[in-house]
């Protein structure tokens, strides 16, 4: 079965609904292509709310928030309760989650390819490249982990090298020092807020 083939028949178990846990890293990366590709074509009809709803579904399959916002807080992840970590990780869930409904809100004709996937000590890296109409490529590479039976996305590497994660971290540690958790998320709710009205 061909590549675009593919996507296609994945689209369609989304949008029914019977889609199966992805079983292989790149099964997930090109089952999570299909959602965002068609929500950027119709970024301008959809407006803000609608990518954000869009999106949320695909991005909460198929990345462990959980583990990628523990990751971001760094080491005070050990000191916060249950529910302060349940409530960082659903303020870093929306905040990834408009992140992606205000890059992809417009169809520039760039299409998605997913490259390669590689096994490495830290987990399996799954190589793709967003392709410009004019024949440029960026790449972004997403570190897969093994939850349970489902391969999910740790972290994204942005022109294939830099950690999305330790970016994040950077700039969380100084909010969590400050504030702790009650910061931290009012801080990420802030963001997320800020990028849907720039999305708007």
């Amino acid at each position: 079965i061909g590549r675009a083939a593919l996507v296609i028949v994945v689209l369609s178990e989304i949008v029914s609904g019977s889609a199966q846990a992805a079983t292989d890293p790149s099964a997930t990366i090109t089952a999570f292509s299909a959602p965002l590709t068609q929500t950027m074509k119709r970024g301008a009809q959809l407006g803000e709310k609608g990518r954000y709803d869009a999106l949320a579904p695909a991005i909460r399959r198929s990345f462990d928030l959980g583990a990628m916002a523990q990751m971001a807080v760094g080491p005070g992840w050990a000191k916060l309760s249950p529910a302060d970590r349940q409530q960082v990780t659903e303020a870093f869930a929306r905040y990834t989650i408009a992140t992606y409904a205000e890059r992809f809100g417009k169809d520039g004709g760039e299409t998605f390819d997913v490259a390669d996937q590689r096994s490495m000590p830290y987990g399996t890296i799954v190589d793709t490249k967003i392709v410009q109409p004019d024949g440029d490529q960026v790449s972004i590479n997403y570190l897969m982990r093994q939850n349970g039976q489902q391969w999910q996305v740790a972290d994204i590497y942005l022109q294939g090298t830099i950690s999305q994660i330790a970016n994040l971290r950077s700039q969380f540690s100084a909010v969590f020092q400050r504030g702790g958790a009650k910061e931290l998320i009012e801080a990420l709710n802030r963001k997320a807020s800020s990028l849907n009205s720039a999305a708007s």
